[in-house]
Protein backbone atom coordinates (compact mmCIF):
# COMPACT_ATOMS: atom_id res chain seq x y z
CA UNK A 1 0.00 0.00 0.00
CA UNK A 2 3.12 2.53 0.60
CA UNK A 3 4.26 2.05 -2.59
CA UNK A 4 0.86 2.57 -4.31
CA UNK A 5 0.56 5.57 -2.48
CA UNK A 6 4.13 6.82 -3.01
CA UNK A 7 3.62 6.09 -7.21
CA UNK A 8 0.47 8.19 -7.26
CA UNK A 9 1.81 11.09 -5.41
CA UNK A 10 4.98 10.60 -7.69
CA UNK A 11 2.22 10.72 -10.81
CA UNK A 12 0.68 13.63 -9.37
CA UNK A 13 3.95 16.12 -8.37
CA UNK A 14 5.55 15.24 -11.81
CA UNK A 15 2.55 16.35 -13.79
CA UNK A 16 2.11 19.84 -11.92
CA UNK A 17 5.80 20.35 -12.20
CA UNK A 18 5.67 20.03 -15.84
CA UNK A 19 2.48 22.37 -16.35
CA UNK A 20 4.08 25.09 -14.26
CA UNK A 21 7.07 24.96 -16.24
CA UNK A 22 4.99 25.62 -18.99
CA UNK A 23 2.33 28.02 -17.95
CA UNK A 24 4.72 29.99 -16.17
CA UNK A 25 7.77 30.07 -19.06
CA UNK A 26 4.89 31.18 -21.70
CA UNK A 27 3.82 34.16 -19.32
CA UNK A 28 6.97 34.83 -19.15
CA UNK A 29 8.03 35.16 -22.68
CA UNK A 30 4.87 37.24 -23.07
CA UNK A 31 5.96 39.47 -20.37
CA UNK A 32 9.16 40.02 -21.99
CA UNK A 33 7.54 40.71 -25.18
CA UNK A 34 5.30 43.71 -23.09
CA UNK A 35 8.46 45.21 -21.63
CA UNK A 36 10.41 45.75 -25.24
CA UNK A 37 7.66 49.06 -25.64
CA UNK A 38 8.93 50.32 -22.11
CA UNK A 39 12.71 50.26 -23.19
CA UNK A 40 13.78 53.85 -22.59
CA UNK A 41 17.05 55.56 -21.22
CA UNK A 42 19.30 52.93 -19.45
CA UNK A 43 16.55 50.25 -19.55
CA UNK A 44 17.50 48.55 -22.52
CA UNK A 45 17.18 45.05 -23.08
CA UNK A 46 19.04 43.40 -20.56
CA UNK A 47 17.60 45.16 -17.90
CA UNK A 48 14.05 44.13 -18.93
CA UNK A 49 15.21 40.27 -19.19
CA UNK A 50 16.34 41.30 -14.99
CA UNK A 51 13.04 42.51 -14.48
CA UNK A 52 11.08 40.27 -15.78
CA UNK A 53 13.19 37.61 -13.74
CA UNK A 54 12.52 39.06 -11.00
CA UNK A 55 8.95 39.15 -11.65
CA UNK A 56 9.42 34.83 -12.03
CA UNK A 57 8.39 33.99 -8.70
CA UNK A 58 4.49 36.19 -8.79
CA UNK A 59 3.87 34.53 -11.91
CA UNK A 60 4.61 31.20 -9.90
CA UNK A 61 2.20 32.12 -7.44
CA UNK A 62 -0.42 33.26 -9.64
CA UNK A 63 -0.64 30.36 -11.46
CA UNK A 64 -0.39 27.62 -9.17
CA UNK A 65 -4.11 26.33 -8.55
CA UNK A 66 -4.04 26.26 -12.06
CA UNK A 67 -1.43 24.06 -12.27
CA UNK A 68 -2.57 21.87 -9.85
CA UNK A 69 -5.96 21.22 -11.54
CA UNK A 70 -4.20 20.31 -14.81
CA UNK A 71 -1.21 18.42 -13.38
CA UNK A 72 -3.48 16.27 -11.29
CA UNK A 73 -5.74 15.64 -14.52
CA UNK A 74 -2.86 14.74 -16.44
CA UNK A 75 -1.20 12.70 -13.95
CA UNK A 76 -4.08 10.79 -12.30
CA UNK A 77 -5.65 10.70 -16.23
CA UNK A 78 -2.26 8.50 -17.01
CA UNK A 79 -2.45 6.40 -14.34
CA UNK A 80 -6.53 5.96 -15.66
CA UNK A 81 -5.60 5.29 -19.31
CA UNK A 82 -3.27 2.77 -18.51
CA UNK A 83 -5.87 0.99 -16.21
CA UNK A 84 -3.48 1.53 -13.26
CA UNK A 85 -6.39 2.98 -11.65
CA UNK A 86 -8.33 0.53 -11.78
CA UNK A 87 -6.44 -2.11 -10.73
CA UNK A 88 -5.38 -0.08 -7.50
CA UNK A 89 -9.13 -0.24 -6.78
CA UNK A 90 -9.73 -3.68 -7.39
CA UNK A 91 -6.57 -4.20 -4.83
CA UNK A 92 -8.62 -2.64 -2.42
CA UNK A 93 -7.73 0.63 -2.71
CA UNK A 94 -10.61 3.42 -1.83
CA UNK A 95 -11.66 6.67 -3.36
CA UNK A 96 -10.73 8.51 -0.11
CA UNK A 97 -7.47 6.75 0.22
CA UNK A 98 -6.31 8.01 -3.56
CA UNK A 99 -7.63 11.58 -2.61
CA UNK A 100 -5.34 11.76 0.24
CA UNK A 101 -2.41 10.43 -2.17
CA UNK A 102 -3.32 13.36 -4.45
CA UNK A 103 -3.34 16.30 -1.76
CA UNK A 104 -0.52 15.00 -0.35
CA UNK A 105 1.71 16.59 -3.14
CA UNK A 106 -0.41 19.50 -3.34
CA UNK A 107 -0.85 20.50 -0.11
CA UNK A 108 3.19 20.93 0.07
CA UNK A 109 3.16 23.23 -3.57
CA UNK A 110 -0.05 24.77 -1.45
CA UNK A 111 2.88 25.48 1.48
CA UNK A 112 5.33 26.44 -0.77
CA UNK A 113 2.65 29.19 -3.19
CA UNK A 114 2.12 30.68 0.25
CA UNK A 115 5.95 31.24 1.38
CA UNK A 116 6.36 32.74 -2.21
CA UNK A 117 3.12 34.99 -2.30
CA UNK A 118 3.94 36.17 0.82
CA UNK A 119 7.76 36.69 1.32
CA UNK A 120 9.18 36.39 -1.81
CA UNK A 121 7.14 37.33 -4.66
CA UNK A 122 6.31 41.09 -3.02
CA UNK A 123 10.09 42.15 -2.21
CA UNK A 124 10.95 40.82 -5.65
CA UNK A 125 8.35 42.90 -7.31
CA UNK A 126 8.92 45.76 -5.45
CA UNK A 127 12.68 45.99 -6.49
CA UNK A 128 12.27 44.73 -9.76
CA UNK A 129 9.76 47.90 -10.28
CA UNK A 130 12.13 50.26 -8.73
CA UNK A 131 15.01 49.03 -10.27
CA UNK A 132 13.15 49.25 -13.70
CA UNK A 133 11.74 53.16 -12.64
CA UNK A 134 14.97 54.15 -11.90
CA UNK A 135 16.96 53.07 -15.27
CA UNK A 136 14.07 54.95 -16.99
CA UNK A 137 15.28 58.54 -15.27
CA UNK A 138 13.40 60.82 -13.09
CA UNK A 139 10.94 62.80 -14.75
CA UNK A 140 7.91 64.70 -13.34
CA UNK A 141 4.54 63.26 -12.42
CA UNK A 142 3.14 64.67 -15.57
CA UNK A 143 5.60 63.67 -17.76
CA UNK A 144 5.92 60.00 -17.26
CA UNK A 145 3.58 57.22 -16.88
CA UNK A 146 4.40 55.01 -14.57
CA UNK A 147 5.27 55.21 -10.76
CA UNK A 148 2.74 55.50 -7.93
CA UNK A 149 0.03 57.91 -6.53
CA UNK A 150 -1.19 58.54 -3.19
CA UNK A 151 -3.42 61.05 -1.14
CA UNK A 152 -3.01 62.66 2.26
CA UNK A 153 -5.46 65.13 2.93
CA UNK A 154 -5.79 67.66 0.24
CA UNK A 155 -2.33 66.79 -1.01
CA UNK A 156 -1.60 64.26 -3.96
CA UNK A 157 2.23 62.63 -4.24
CA UNK A 158 3.44 61.02 -6.88
CA UNK A 159 6.67 58.56 -6.65
CA UNK A 160 8.28 57.54 -9.49
CA UNK A 161 10.44 55.36 -7.70
CA UNK A 162 9.80 53.63 -4.30
CA UNK A 163 12.85 51.61 -2.66
CA UNK A 164 12.14 48.93 0.07
CA UNK A 165 15.44 50.53 2.44
CA UNK A 166 12.83 53.77 2.89
CA UNK A 167 14.18 56.13 -0.19
CA UNK A 168 11.79 57.91 -2.69
CA UNK A 169 13.12 59.00 -6.27
CA UNK A 170 11.12 61.33 -8.31
CA UNK A 171 8.90 63.00 -5.58
CA UNK A 172 6.09 65.24 -7.04
CA UNK A 173 3.79 66.37 -4.65
CA UNK A 174 0.36 69.03 -5.30
CA UNK A 175 -1.58 70.94 -2.80
CA UNK A 176 -4.70 72.16 -3.16
CA UNK A 177 -6.84 74.30 -0.81
CA UNK A 178 -10.36 73.79 0.38
CA UNK A 179 -11.95 74.54 -2.51
CA UNK A 180 -9.84 72.45 -4.47
CA UNK A 181 -7.93 75.09 -6.11
CA UNK A 182 -4.13 73.97 -7.02
CA UNK A 183 -1.64 75.94 -5.05
CA UNK A 184 1.50 74.09 -4.53
CA UNK A 185 3.42 72.24 -6.65
CA UNK A 186 6.64 70.58 -5.53
CA UNK A 187 9.38 67.83 -6.93
CA UNK A 188 12.21 66.66 -5.31
CA UNK A 189 14.44 64.54 -6.79
CA UNK A 190 14.73 62.13 -3.78
CA UNK A 191 13.91 61.55 -0.45
CA UNK A 192 14.88 59.47 2.65
CA UNK A 193 12.57 58.67 5.53
CA UNK A 194 14.15 59.67 8.54
CA UNK A 195 12.33 59.37 11.54
CA UNK A 196 9.27 60.71 13.31
CA UNK A 197 7.65 60.88 10.31
CA UNK A 198 9.80 62.95 8.59
CA UNK A 199 11.20 62.77 4.99
CA UNK A 200 14.35 64.36 3.83
CA UNK A 201 14.23 65.79 0.51
CA UNK A 202 16.93 66.96 -1.64
CA UNK A 203 17.25 68.95 -4.58
CA UNK A 204 13.72 70.57 -4.25
CA UNK A 205 12.01 72.93 -6.70
CA UNK A 206 8.35 74.25 -5.39
CA UNK A 207 5.88 76.54 -7.61
CA UNK A 208 3.73 78.51 -5.33
CA UNK A 209 0.20 79.19 -7.04
CA UNK A 210 -1.11 82.96 -5.39
CA UNK A 211 -3.54 85.16 -6.71
CA UNK A 212 -1.93 87.50 -8.94
CA UNK A 213 1.68 85.53 -10.16
CA UNK A 214 3.47 82.38 -10.00
CA UNK A 215 6.48 82.35 -7.72
CA UNK A 216 9.00 79.05 -8.14
CA UNK A 217 11.82 78.51 -5.61
CA UNK A 218 14.49 75.97 -5.25
CA UNK A 219 16.12 74.16 -1.90
CA UNK A 220 18.83 72.16 -1.67
CA UNK A 221 16.85 69.86 1.04
CA UNK A 222 14.13 70.63 3.34
CA UNK A 223 11.97 68.80 6.48
CA UNK A 224 8.98 67.14 4.69
CA UNK A 225 6.50 65.61 7.62
CA UNK A 226 3.86 63.26 6.41
CA UNK A 227 1.74 60.15 8.07
CA UNK A 228 2.70 57.84 5.56
CA UNK A 229 5.83 55.65 6.26
CA UNK A 230 8.10 53.26 4.47
CA UNK A 231 6.30 50.32 4.83
CA UNK A 232 2.77 51.59 3.37
CA UNK A 233 4.62 53.06 0.18
CA UNK A 234 6.02 49.61 0.09
CA UNK A 235 2.26 49.06 -0.55
CA UNK A 236 1.87 51.25 -3.05
CA UNK A 237 4.32 50.05 -5.36
CA UNK A 238 2.77 46.85 -6.06
CA UNK A 239 -1.07 45.79 -7.42
CA UNK A 240 -3.42 44.89 -4.74
CA UNK A 241 -3.39 41.12 -5.84
CA UNK A 242 0.82 41.14 -5.69
CA UNK A 243 0.94 42.20 -1.69
CA UNK A 244 1.51 39.67 1.41
CA UNK A 245 -1.68 39.74 3.97
CA UNK A 246 0.25 41.77 6.46
CA UNK A 247 0.72 44.79 4.44
CA UNK A 248 -3.18 44.95 2.82
CA UNK A 249 -4.73 44.65 6.53
CA UNK A 250 -2.43 47.72 7.45
CA UNK A 251 -2.77 49.58 4.14
CA UNK A 252 -6.53 48.92 4.26
CA UNK A 253 -6.79 50.52 7.80
CA UNK A 254 -4.66 53.58 6.77
CA UNK A 255 -7.22 53.97 3.74
CA UNK A 256 -10.11 53.96 6.37
CA UNK A 257 -8.19 56.63 8.11
CA UNK A 258 -7.32 58.99 5.02
CA UNK A 259 -11.93 58.28 4.18
CA UNK A 260 -10.36 56.79 0.67
CA UNK A 261 -11.90 53.25 -0.04
CA UNK A 262 -9.79 49.89 0.93
CA UNK A 263 -12.55 47.69 -0.09
CA UNK A 264 -9.77 46.35 -3.48
CA UNK A 265 -7.45 45.39 -0.61
CA UNK A 266 -9.83 43.82 1.50
CA UNK A 267 -10.74 41.37 -1.70
CA UNK A 268 -7.38 40.88 -2.40
CA UNK A 269 -7.04 39.88 1.47
CA UNK A 270 -9.44 37.53 1.05
CA UNK A 271 -7.92 36.00 -2.56
CA UNK A 272 -4.58 35.35 -0.78
CA UNK A 273 -6.08 34.15 2.77
CA UNK A 274 -8.56 31.53 0.56
CA UNK A 275 -6.24 30.75 -2.07
CA UNK A 276 -5.20 26.83 0.04
CA UNK A 277 -8.83 26.59 -0.57
CA UNK A 278 -8.56 27.00 -4.12
CA UNK A 279 -6.10 25.03 -4.91
CA UNK A 280 -7.41 22.23 -2.75
CA UNK A 281 -11.18 22.92 -4.57
CA UNK A 282 -9.60 22.62 -8.34
CA UNK A 283 -8.20 19.66 -7.63
CA UNK A 284 -11.16 17.96 -5.88
CA UNK A 285 -12.76 18.69 -9.10
CA UNK A 286 -9.89 17.00 -11.04
CA UNK A 287 -10.28 14.20 -8.76
CA UNK A 288 -13.50 13.62 -9.47
CA UNK A 289 -13.48 14.34 -13.22
CA UNK A 290 -11.08 11.49 -13.22
CA UNK A 291 -12.90 9.09 -11.78
CA UNK A 292 -16.20 10.04 -13.29
CA UNK A 293 -16.40 11.37 -16.98
CA UNK A 294 -12.87 12.06 -18.13
CA UNK A 295 -11.80 8.46 -17.16
CA UNK A 296 -11.39 7.19 -21.17
CA UNK A 297 -10.99 10.38 -23.07
CA UNK A 298 -8.02 11.49 -24.44
CA UNK A 299 -5.23 13.14 -22.67
CA UNK A 300 -5.34 16.19 -25.05
CA UNK A 301 -8.94 16.31 -24.07
CA UNK A 302 -8.40 16.29 -20.49
CA UNK A 303 -6.08 19.10 -20.51
CA UNK A 304 -8.62 21.14 -23.03
CA UNK A 305 -11.17 20.37 -20.13
CA UNK A 306 -8.76 21.54 -17.15
CA UNK A 307 -7.77 24.88 -18.96
CA UNK A 308 -11.31 25.51 -19.49
CA UNK A 309 -12.24 24.43 -15.67
CA UNK A 310 -8.95 27.19 -14.86
CA UNK A 311 -10.64 29.62 -16.28
CA UNK A 312 -14.05 30.12 -15.35
CA UNK A 313 -13.11 29.72 -12.17
CA UNK A 314 -10.55 32.78 -12.19
CA UNK A 315 -13.04 34.62 -13.99
CA UNK A 316 -15.94 33.66 -11.66
CA UNK A 317 -13.91 35.30 -8.73
CA UNK A 318 -12.94 38.18 -11.00
CA UNK A 319 -16.84 39.06 -11.65
CA UNK A 320 -17.86 37.88 -8.11
CA UNK A 321 -15.10 40.09 -6.12
CA UNK A 322 -15.75 43.51 -7.65
CA UNK A 323 -19.76 42.86 -7.38
CA UNK A 324 -19.05 42.41 -4.03
CA UNK A 325 -17.66 46.20 -3.83
CA UNK A 326 -20.35 47.09 -5.96
CA UNK A 327 -23.11 45.44 -4.19
CA UNK A 328 -21.49 45.69 -0.70
CA UNK A 329 -21.88 42.13 0.19
CA UNK A 330 -18.65 40.56 1.76
CA UNK A 331 -15.34 39.97 -0.35
CA UNK A 332 -15.09 37.06 1.73
CA UNK A 333 -18.22 35.73 0.18
CA UNK A 334 -17.31 36.18 -3.18
CA UNK A 335 -14.39 34.43 -3.14
CA UNK A 336 -16.05 31.41 -0.95
CA UNK A 337 -18.90 31.32 -4.19
CA UNK A 338 -16.60 29.73 -6.67
CA UNK A 339 -14.79 27.45 -4.47
CA UNK A 340 -17.87 25.84 -2.40
CA UNK A 341 -19.21 25.29 -6.12
CA UNK A 342 -16.25 23.13 -7.56
CA UNK A 343 -16.76 21.21 -3.70
CA UNK A 344 -19.81 20.15 -3.89
CA UNK A 345 -19.52 19.49 -7.59
CA UNK A 346 -16.19 17.24 -7.14
CA UNK A 347 -17.79 16.14 -4.24
CA UNK A 348 -21.30 14.53 -6.10
CA UNK A 349 -18.70 13.15 -9.01
CA UNK A 350 -17.06 10.90 -6.26
CA UNK A 351 -20.23 9.88 -4.93
CA UNK A 352 -21.61 8.60 -8.43
CA UNK A 353 -18.37 6.90 -8.83
CA UNK A 354 -18.14 4.83 -5.97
Amino acid sequence: MKHIKHYIAQSVWGAVIAVLIVIVSLDTISELVDQLGDLKGQYNFSEAVIYVLLTIPSSVYEYLPLSSLVGCLIGLGTLASTSELVVMRAAGVSVNQIIWCVARPVLVFIAAGTIIGEFIAPYSDQYADSRRALRQGHEKALEREQGVWNREGNEYMHFNAVLPNGKLYGVTRFTFDEMGNLTQARFADSAIYQQDQDWFEQDIDVTRFMEDEIKHEHYETAIWHSEISPDLLNVLVLEADDLPMQRLHTYSNYLDKQNLDASEYRLAFWHKALQPLASLSLVMIAISFILGPLRQVTMGFRVFIGVIVGLVFQTSQKLLGPSSIIWGFSPMFAVLIPISVCFIVGFVFIRKSN
